[in-house]
């Protein structure tokens, strides 16, 4: 299914974020800007991905 993969996509993406900012955090200087960007984009993939999944159950 299209959906499926786009979920394994999102995931993959939502994944990718997470390590982005786990490097950001382990830098003695840490951007916060861009470590709040970077959550930001990840929250905006976690509900795609459960609008997504929603959608998928129903």
């Amino acid at each position: 299914m299209a959906l499926d993969a786009h979920l394994v996509e999102l995931s993959e993406r939502h994944r990718s974020l997470d390590r982005k900012i786990e490097e950001e955090l382990s830098r003695p200087a840490a951007d916060t800007l861009k470590i709040a960007e970077l959550k930001r984009q990840k929250l905006r993939l976690k509900d795609e991905i459960e609008r997504l999944k929603h959608e998928v159950s129903h």
